[in-house]
């Protein structure tokens, strides 16, 4: 009903752009967009450096408003463009956004300069008002504005380097089991390749032959021991060859290796919504329309106070109160935050499939979760080195840190549950040794969903945790759904959140990342909202009406409507950093 490239020129019509070329390299146009952002304000700082001169009379020349204006006018076509361009495609459908207020504060600030450059005496000097020019703000707003998004860019290209380095982790090219070495996007399935000590595994496949190969998987599963492989085993792309030479067969190439889907689930995550943004949505739709009726209200009572410089000061107020007023800060305030927690959460080799997901985990108080391959891990699964010999051990053991995970679980106020399609004393036996209380044997399926279904009716947020298919059913009912890496595909898709180490201390890593994030979340909102709260009304002139003799200029409105939005992403960036 409609082509790709009809979906790309409708959403090119409200400002944005859309590839629907898999062949286009998106990264390519990610720099190239990032460069000539670095371009424009670069330019824009020249131009604003200049005015200021001129303005401040750091430097003195002839026809100092004259070459302003020229100055300020190419600043706004060359780098104040796609402020213009975005705001007038808003515009045609009705929308206002950021772009709008920038647009029409520097315009407004720009024709009101260059109007008195050209007409001000005749027009006010014989009145005696003051017919100052205004360019320093016009380029100022414009310098500000751009310098804001040029540090967002950074902000998601250092919270993408987790996903660069994932990318990294492929190889280049592939050698055939015939010793041809090919580029990997020419892989097929059933292609039977050899990858030597040393060397990274450019594809997902099934082990065919060799000579005792052991590889690192440590970048899946966060075990830094190699695992032994021998024929049927499954290595994936990525991965390292410690040891001896690997055959395989191909059977996932390209976008369908797991490495590929793991980058995909970051992706996609870091772009999704959390709930606490939709609702800063819905307050940005109404936020600008109601900046503009504050403008124009601004503008009306300072005009109507009287006095001979009440129209350059109705004017003044109204632009500060648009330029302040910029909602930069608040559609900052949860992006930026969640793009962090999430890279960091995947640097833990923590995948969280969407911002949903990371926001509700802080919210659990009650933790289902399967025994065995989850909490267990069967003894087929051991190396010979950490089998043990009391007779229920000889068929599983406890995952390593399993204990100390549950009691920090338990610490944090989460009830736990295990549930075991095991007989009685298996299950009792390995509940103990877990130190969890309360434990379920020789369940089934709709069992573990029956258990999440009665604790969610109890008014528990429930969490549950499984690897296999028989949990997929509980996992879909969960409010939070956790898959381990090692578990089965199906699994993993069900799940909102991805171990891919066998330590399950992850669980309480997960939910201590999520609680910092939606407090960075918080903070970052509070401290938008008070900005806009304390800055709108002292932009348009409350002190003046209360005795005060200053007011805020647009010059320092855009300052601090910058500084507004550079403390928020300095804000999300702490989280980088903590432990």
């Amino acid at each position: 009903m409609v082509t790709p490239q009809q979906m790309k020129d409708n959403v090119q019509k409200i400002g944005f752009d859309l590839v629907v070329d898999e062949e286009q390299n998106v990264s390519e146009i990610e720099r190239r967009s990032y460069r000539q952002l670095c371009k424009r304000v670069t330019v824009s700082w020249v131009f604003a450096i200049l005015v200021m001169a001129i303005s401040m009379k750091w430097i003195r020349v002839d026809y100092a408003n004259q070459v302003m204006f020229l100055l300020a006018l190419a600043n706004l076509v060359y780098c104040g463009k796609p402020f213009f361009s975005n705001a007038w495609k808003q515009l045609r459908h009705g929308m206002t956004n950021m772009d709008t207020l920038v647009a029409m504060s520097t315009g407004i600030s720009f024709l009101f300069s260059a109007f008195n450059t050209f007409f001000g005496e005749q027009t006010w000097g014989s009145r005696v008002i003051e017919w100052n020019t205004y360019y320093d703000a016009s380029v100022m707003i414009i310098t500000f504005v751009l310098t804001g998004k040029l540090m967002e860019e950074r902000a998601k290209t250092s919270t993408a380097s987790a996903i660069r380095s994932l990318m990294g982790l492929a190889p280049k090219t592939a050698r055939l089991a015939t010793g041809e070495e090919v580029p990997i996007s020419t892989l097929q399935k059933g292609d039977i390749i050899e990858v030597r000590t040393g060397e990274k595994v450019p594809v997902d496949g099934m082990v065919t032959g060799g000579n005792s190969p052991a590889i690192d998987e440590s970048m899946i599963t966060g075990e830094p021991i190699p695992a032994l492989k021998g024929n049927g085993d499954s290595v994936y792309a990525g991965t390292i060859v410690k040891q001896g030479l690997l055959v395989f067969k191909a059977q996932q190439v390209g976008k369908d290796t797991m490495l590929a889907n793991i980058i995909r689930m970051v992706q996609e995550a870091q772009g999704s919504k959390a709930p606490v943004q939709r609702v800063v949505d819905k307050i940005a739709m109404v936020f600008v329309p109601s900046v503009l009726c504050i403008a124009i209200a601004t503008f009306a009572i300072w005009w109507l106070a009287g006095g001979e410089s009440a129209l350059p000061r109705a004017v003044l107020s109204a632009v500060s109160v648009l330029v302040i007023a910029c909602p930069c800060a608040l559609g900052l305030a949860t992006p930026t935050a969640l793009m962090v927690g999430i890279g960091k959460a995947a640097q833990r080799n923590i995948l969280i499939k969407d911002a949903t997901a990371l926001e509700n985990i802080r919210n659990i108080n009650a933790l289902v979760i399967d025994k065995t391959g989850t909490l267990t891990i069967p003894n087929m699964d051991l190396t010979s080195t950490s089998a043990q010999t009391i007779e229920l051990e000889q068929r599983e053991q406890l995952k390593p840190h399993a204990r100390e995970a549950m009691k920090a679980l338990r610490q944090q106020g989460i009830d736990i549950y295990m549930m075991s399609g095991d007989n009685e004393e298996a299950a009792a036996y390995w509940a103990e040794k877990a130190g969890i209380c309360h434990f379920r044997s020789k369940v089934m399926p709709q069992d573990k969903e029956d258990m999440v279904r009665k604790l969610q009716a109890e008014g528990k947020h429930v969490a549950m945790v499984g690897d296999g298919i028989n949990d997929t059913q509980a996992l879909a009912a969960a409010d939070v759904s956790i898959a381990m890496g090692k578990g089965t595909d199906i699994a993993m898709d069900v799940a909102q959140v991805t171990l891919m180490s066998t330590d399950l201390r992850k669980i309480g890593e997960a939910i201590s990342l999520s609680k910092k994030t939606v407090n960075m979340i918080h903070q970052n909102l509070f401290w938008a909202f008070i900005y806009n709260v304390i800055c709108i009304p002292v932009a348009a002139g409350v002190p003046c009406l209360f005795g005060a003799s200053w007011q805020i200029t647009p010059m320092w409105a855009s300052a601090l409507m910058a500084f507004s939005s550079v403390s928020v992403v300095l804000n999300s960036l702490r989280l980088k950093l903590e432990k």
